[in-house]
């Protein structure tokens, strides 16, 4: 079973997934939710049709000192109707602070375009989102 890892954003949504044994992350889409989340809920549906998920990791964009930022409570919201839909899955979420600076430091190392960057940047951000969590998990079991 794979996990899928979102990045919530006001324009863009990015996701990212594991492959099957769990090991690696790929940059899967940026979806644009022009101010809907019927729209992604749909693309959701599509990709959990097309793989094997069980596990879908949200990033909560905290304040740098931890506190719920204005950004993560509508963030809350989106993950409430996560956890309806599709309440026989498992929904995690993760503090994603800083993952969108690291997403911008990767474009700017691998020089991409800077018209390219905003519809990636939201995808790179979900690998992290899931590669943070995977990390998370690692370090669970090793203790």
């Amino acid at each position: 079973m794979r996990i899928l890892g979102i990045d919530y954003g006001e324009a863009r949504v990015g996701v990212a997934i594991t492959d099957a044994l769990n090991i690696t992350v790929q940059g899967l889409e940026t979806i644009q939710r022009n101010h809907s989340d019927k729209i992604v809920l749909r693309r959701l549906d599509e990709i959990l049709a097309e793989y094997e998920v069980d596990t879908i990791v949200v990033g909560l964009p905290l304040n740098m000192n931890g506190t719920i930022s204005e950004r993560a409570e509508i963030t809350q919201k989106f993950i409430h109707k996560l956890k309806c839909k599709y309440n026989k899955m498992k929904i995690e979420v993760i503090d994603e602070r800083l993952t969108t600076v690291a997403a911008h430091k990767t474009m700017n190392f691998l020089d991409v375009n800077k018209h390219k960057k905003r519809n990636i940047v939201d995808t790179i951000s979900a690998v992290y989102i899931l590669e943070t969590y995977l990390n998370k998990l690692k370090n669970t079991l090793q203790k």
